[in-house]
């Protein structure tokens, strides 16, 4: 029935101008605001909404958008350059970068203005 639907995830946002200035600005992503709601255009084509929720939004417990990257240091280092601040988990292997280094791939973890967790990985 839904076979051919182009489907599209999305996830809440308290204030959708710091959601794009984020998006747009410090992660570089091709963003368009339209109907009071981001429309974030990724790489392959993917689309995903950021939608408001205004004061009733509660951040995503997991993690909402996964970034491969061919290089974790490097992007950690550029992101942090751009004032992203990465999240440390008590209990995770984790370098002074906050790149966890501990069984499976690479990855590192930091959060939107809304406190939604993204990650960079590292391809294999």
């Amino acid at each position: 029935m839904l076979t051919n639907s182009k489907a599209f995830s999305g996830f809440s946002v308290d204030n959708v101008a710091a959601a794009k200035e984020f998006y747009a600005g410090v992660l570089g992503l091709d963003a368009a605001e339209e109907n009071g709601m981001l429309h974030l255009h990724l790489a392959g084509g993917q689309d995903v909404l950021a939608y408001p929720k205004g004061p009733a939004h509660q951040p995503a417990s997991f993690t909402i958008l996964n970034f491969p990257v061919s290089d974790i240091a490097k992007t950690v280092d550029d992101l942090s350059a751009r004032g992203v601040r990465f999240e440390r988990y008590e209990g995770m292997p984790q370098d002074e970068r906050g790149i966890m280094t501990g069984g499976g791939p690479l990855i590192a973890w930091f959060t939107d203005p809304a406190g939604n967790i993204l990650s960079v990985i590292q391809e294999s």
